[in-house]
């Protein structure tokens, strides 16, 4: 017999090197998740706990039941965009998250430390097992979107999210610098590695809307989130204008009073999972 590539689409069924075994967590027997979608980035600073913001309270707004799973351990921000401030409660076997002003199930390292500004100086493992925690120990009460607001590269707690929850597609953020390129490529590289679909991108901080005469400025560079697309075939794509207002909107815990209308193609795609 020839040696083990690794590959099994090489293989025949009857393979002895060919393995089918699942990584995926269970989630509490009372808990219902429909769809859970990744946001990713190849770097930090692109916007995508924004993004991840954005998304969540845009799909509560169309009447859906939504999620936030904060699974950036290190450096959470979903609770403070939200305005949320009570820590999670719970029992012995379950936790409970904590919703936002319009009903958006949120759950997120801070929103159990005693201390928001505590440094979290755990290693790789036990950080990726905090969040495989928060999918199978927390009460998720009749999600329709869950969306997992993930650290940046291809690290740990990525490769956690992917192999330990059902994703059924990624969300990939980026800005128009020149190394945009190489940063796309390995969110989509790992995203087919994993075999999960990557449902659209977005360009945030795209460009500047002068409010005085209407003209836009490309602050960071000239967009190039349409031909990184077609490079790709990802057929979504949307763009995210530097806005003082919805930075103000983050600080003050106010994001799900933000316009997300820009992100509503990507929307429809994701509705139609």
């Amino acid at each position: 017999m020839s040696e083990c590539s690794h590959d099994c689409s090489t293989c025949g069924e009857n393979c002895a090197e060919r393995t089918q075994e699942s990584f995926l967590k269970p989630l509490h027997p009372a808990s219902r998740v429909n769809k859970v979608i990744a946001v990713v980035s190849g770097k930090g600073g692109v916007g995508k706990s924004l993004v991840t913001s954005l998304l969540a309270s845009q799909m509560q707004r169309k009447g859906y039941n939504c999620a936030v799973l904060d699974a950036d351990i290190t450096g959470p921000s979903i609770p403070r965009s939200f305005g949320v401030t009570e820590h999670a409660r719970g029992t012995e076997e379950v936790v409970l998250p904590v919703y936002t002003r319009t009903g958006i199930q949120i759950m997120s390292i801070n929103l159990i430390l005693e201390d928001e500004t505590e440094p979290v100086v755990w290693r790789g493992p036990v950080i990726a097992g905090a969040v495989t925690q928060f999918w199978t120990d927390v009460l998720w009460e009749s999600v329709d979107y869950m969306f997992v607001d993930l650290p940046p590269g291809t690290g740990d707690v990525p490769l956690t999210v992917f192999q330990s929850l059902p994703v059924d597609g990624v969300i990939i953020v980026t800005t128009p610098q020149d190394l945009v390129e190489m940063i796309v490529t390995k969110a989509v590289n790992m995203a087919r590695m994993m075999n999960v679909p990557v449902l659209g991108l977005v360009e945030n901080m795209s460009y500047f809307k002068c409010p005085d005469c209407g003209k836009e400025h490309n602050i960071f560079g000239q967009s190039h989130v349409e031909e990184i697309a077609a490079a790709f075939g990802i057929e979504r794509t949307a763009r995210l204008p530097i806005d003082p207002a919805v930075a103000a909107m983050v600080d003050a815990g106010e994001i799900e009073s933000a316009d997300g209308s820009a992100l509503d193609p990507i929307l429809e795609t994701i509705e139609k999972l």
